[in-house]
């Protein structure tokens, strides 16, 4: 094998885990979305369920979300 066909090899390999790196960049975005999609339909729910209690009566406890 010569030192040409190894270079050769590796600008290959270099070329096919750019693509899989910008696959893995889309997937990533993707999922983040959804993460941000859900926490916000939480955020309702939440603000539902409070506003539930608050008609019945019922005290609910204050709190913090714990940012990371």
């Amino acid at each position: 094998m010569g030192v040409t066909e190894k270079m050769w090899d590796a600008v290959a390999k270099v070329i096919r885990m750019d693509d899989k790196v910008e696959r893995l960049a889309e997937t990533v975005k993707g999922q983040q979305q959804r993460i941000e999609t859900l926490t916000e339909r939480v955020i309702r729910l939440e603000t539902a369920l409070e506003i539930a209690l608050a008609a019945r009566g019922v005290e609910t406890p204050g709190r913090q979300i714990e940012r990371q």
